[in-house]
């Protein structure tokens, strides 16, 4: 005698509307009659259209949008500055003064001066806070920081 196998209760069930689950359970999505919409009555548009036409029910809501930071720094590192100071002075925005350079750069629109990079030129800079590294590369490079309030 062959070894009996079983039928499989997919096969068992082949032809059964429900397959053993009832009208609306097991679906895969808890009692809730499916997912999203789904048993909302489709069918019975006037019903919805009339009950829910204050514009809440239907679609995506959106988010809250976090509070952004007003009091966001803007900074600029002493390497970005030694890049970009020839190009300033050139358009205006800088002087060129005797061997180095003076620039302001709280009118360019930044409020601090970090220390990352190196400082080729002698750089004279206005800013409303400079770090202590940035201070101390820009003085060795023969420049001079104003801390403006």
């Amino acid at each position: 005698m062959v070894g009996f196998s079983k039928k499989r209760r997919s096969s068992k069930l082949r032809g059964s509307r429900e397959h053993g689950r009832g009208r609306k359970k097991g679906r895969g999505a808890g009692l809730r009659g499916g997912k999203g919409n789904a048993g909302a009555h489709k069918h019975k548009r006037v019903q919805y259209f009339s009950k829910m036409t204050d514009g809440d029910y239907w679609g995506k809501h959106g988010f809250k949008r976090p509070v952004e930071v007003q009091d966001a720094l803007v900074p600029i590192n002493v390497q970005e500055l030694d890049e970009a100071i020839a190009t300033w002075a050139a358009a205006g925005k800088a002087q060129k003064v005797g061997g180095g350079y003076s620039v302001n750069l709280t009118e360019l629109g930044f409020d601090k001066l970090l220390g990352s990079g190196k400082v080729r030129n002698a750089i004279k800079v206005t800013i409303a806070t400079a770090s202590p590294r940035a201070t101390e590369k820009i003085e060795e490079a023969g420049g001079q920081v104003d801390v403006q309030q």
